[in-house]
């Protein structure tokens, strides 16, 4: 069986898997750590708190320093509510694509790394490879960041990461930050026609996102000067809102989920920094002088970095001589690459497939796509290799 047939039926497998984010990835774990193990792999598995999820970290090759990292999520977003033509977890192949939930974002750069593993492993590698696969990047990169503190803690310093999101094989040096936060509101319940014997929950939200949305705006004139982003300042936005019980009711509670996509962490920062003063100076004081036990509490769901693009990047070049691109670009969706980055292994994105197929129904995952993910792991392993192992 030759690679890309491999790497089709490895990808069956593992869109047999329903890893949404919401359920266990353990059965895709096993199955990968299985493979790798019978390359010749060793092995490293962490779970989570619940130990329902896990991160997989494998290794070919020598024990040093200065390895490559391929690395990948396994968990999917949902299909509920989605209009499929086939089976979303039963892979299908028409026209020249393969069809299923995941094969695009991103179990396709897994099957092909799956797939040519053992070929790593008949060589003696002068660097070692790494392979790093991740629970939980649709919901925040909680894997990830698990992940990268183990590194942190073991003293474990790769060199490089190629982040294999899908983009077309295109080499993709930076993206925004992605924090999120639900900001949780509580006053005093009451009739209608007494508003001011009640603390409106509501109210208070609604100055909130006032305060938040003029800070958006003043984000506009800190954009720097050389920002490659589209728009080039970071942004925020109030994605969902809801409280209240009845119009004649005085709302008890109101919660706010918004988001913030930051250029560079100063402008996190001061926007977390406004948002406190004018709430410790202003809104709380208005609710407790009705209510003492008024409160606002923001809740951070994720807080995600976004990989900056710098001026010498050891991964960026190693793409551009495995791929023959030249170029580089920004997106304006998230990934895992910063969290590799802010331990100081450089990154970069680069992995088959169209960011417009994923999250979509029938998704899918072009086969020359897979093909061209092949071709750039077969000349990382010529170029990690010293010599051929002996057989």
């Amino acid at each position: 069986m030759d690679d890309l047939a491999r790497t089709k039926a490895i990808l069956a497998d593992l869109v047999a898997f329903p890893t949404i984010s919401a359920d266990s990835n353990l059965r895709l774990i096993t199955y990968a750590g299985d493979l790798l193990s019978s390359a010749g792999a060793q092995l490293s598995v962490s779970l989570d708190e619940s130990g329902n999820k896990a991160n997989l970290f494998a290794t070919i090759g020598p024990e040093r320093d200065g390895g490559i990292v391929l690395s990948g999520h396994t968990d999917v977003v949902p299909v509920e509510g989605q209009d499929w033509t086939s089976d979303p977890f039963v892979m299908s192949e028409r026209d020249g694509r393969l069809y299923g939930r995941g094969t695009c974002d991103m179990k396709g750069f897994i099957a092909a790394c799956l797939a040519v593993a053992p070929r790593f492993a008949q060589l003696d590698l002068a660097r070692p490879l790494h392979f790093a696969f991740t629970y939980d990047e649709e919901v925040g990169c909680l894997g990830a960041r698990a992940l990268v503190d183990e590194l942190r803690k073991a003293g474990l310093r790769p060199a490089a990461a190629i982040i294999g999101e899908p983009t077309m094989m295109g080499v993709i040096e930076g993206h925004k930050g992605c924090y999120e936060y639900t900001t949780e509101f509580t006053g005093l319940e009451g009739h209608g026609s007494q508003p001011d014997k009640g603390v409106n929950a509501v109210e208070y939200a609604v100055r909130y996102i006032s305060r938040l949305m003029a800070l958006g705006a003043e984000l506009k004139d800190r954009a720097p000067a050389e920002s490659r982003f589209s728009p080039p300042w970071t942004t925020v936005q109030v994605g969902r809102i809801a409280g209240g019980n009845a119009r004649n009711t005085i709302a008890g509670h109101c919660s706010v989920e918004w988001e913030m996509r930051p250029v560079h962490t100063d402008d996190s920062d001061h926007v977390k920094r406004e948002l406190g003063a004018y709430v410790d100076q202003d809104l709380l004081p208005a609710m407790r002088h009705v209510y003492q036990d008024a409160s606002i509490v923001t809740h951070v769901i994720g807080e995600v970095r976004g990989l900056l693009p710098v001026s010498q990047s050891e991964a960026r070049d190693i793409v551009f001589e495995l791929t023959g691109n030249r170029q580089s670009e920004l997106v304006s969706f998230g990934t895992e690459a910063g969290l590799f980055q802010e331990i100081g292994i450089s990154s970069v994105i680069c992995g088959p497939g169209s960011i417009a197929q994923a999250h979509k129904p029938d998704e899918f995952i072009a086969i020359d796509q897979l093909q061209a993910c092949l071709d750039m792991l077969d000349k990382l392993r010529l170029n990690l290799a010293t010599r051929e192992m002996p057989t």
